[in-house]
């Protein structure tokens, strides 16, 4: 696991280093040392912690005048042992959405596990989304992942369906997945 990396080719128009409206503002990451871990497993240093003992995540853009971002997540989302949907909700969410972000991109593909418990922090969220017109979606969920997730009540409050599992969306700019997601927002709200 300490080889997976998050995805890094838009470093150039967006670091969340440098943004200092990010919560990760100025933070430094020492590639020879590995200490972040999921279970007995060490990550690699450049994922970022958000306080949950299994889910860690790397803010990949943030587009402040559209009010987007893109988040790859990295893990196990573990909501019945250790309320992962809570730390992120408190120590990423609520500050992105203090800064206006209301549109939500999950990228999922290294979830290697996910397990769905209490409903009160996603329904918290979809409300503070619905007041600013936002919307979040998760994307690329492995097989076994998005089975146990179709099976959860998650799936309610952030869509993940078979239209947005097979993405390949590191050959998108933001902009381009922006405009993708969006498109399938409006065509949810005609439905």
């Amino acid at each position: 696991m300490h080889v997976i990396e998050p995805f890094e080719k838009w470093l150039s128009i967006y670091d969340p280093v440098d943004d200092e409206k990010s919560p990760f503002f100025n933070q430094e990451y020492n590639e020879e040392f590995y200490e972040k871990k999921i279970y007995n497993y060490y990550i690699h240093p450049y994922w970022d912690d958000i306080e949950s003992e299994t889910l860690y995540i790397k803010v990949l853009f943030v587009d402040y005048k559209i009010n987007f971002c893109i988040i790859e997540l990295m893990g196990e989302w573990n909501d019945v042992l250790h309320n992962d949907i809570m730390h992120l909700k408190r120590n990423l969410l609520d500050i992105m959405l203090e800064n206006g972000i209301s549109k939500y991109i999950l990228i999922a593909e290294n979830i290697l596990d996910y397990h769905h418990d209490d409903d009160s922090y996603y329904e918290e969220w979809r409300e503070e989304l619905s007041d600013n017109d936002g919307w979040v979606y998760m994307i690329n969920l492995q097989e076994h992942v998005y089975q146990e997730y179709n099976r959860s009540k998650t799936k309610n409050y952030i869509p993940a369906s078979s239209e947005e599992n097979n993405i390949e969306w590191r050959k998108l700019s933001p902009q381009k997945i922006f405009e993708l997601f969006e498109g399938m927002q409006m065509r949810r709200i005609e439905r």
